[in-house]
């Protein structure tokens, strides 16, 4: 009886995106709260808009915040539209992302 060989190949992929660079998106450590401008993007998950309201209110009454952006995404797996990343970009020292549930 003659003995055959096969071939077999395979390729792995690795599923894991990569991280971005330090360089690609610099950023820095906020000294303090006050005069600062805070921005929140809301994922559109339930609950999340209260969350935001109460913590706006806290950071400007307790921590100085000199104004709160707020932005709602249309849904928590859809990523911000552009503009609103231009909007918080061009007016924000802090961004807070999150849910709610």
């Amino acid at each position: 009886m003659k003995s055959a060989r096969f071939a077999i190949s395979a390729e792995i992929l690795d599923p894991v995106a990569l991280a971005g660079s330090v360089a690609e998106h610099p950023w820095r450590p906020l000294d303090a709260l006050r005069g600062k401008v805070v921005g929140f993007i809301d994922n559109s998950k339930p609950n999340f808009q209260h969350l935001v309201d109460d913590i706006s209110q806290f950071l400007v009454s307790r921590y100085g915040v000199a104004s709160v952006v707020k932005h709602r995404k249309f849904a928590a797996s859809i990523p911000a539209p552009a503009d609103i990343l231009e909007d918080i970009e061009e007016k924000c020292d802090l961004v807070i992302t999150g849910s709610g549930d």
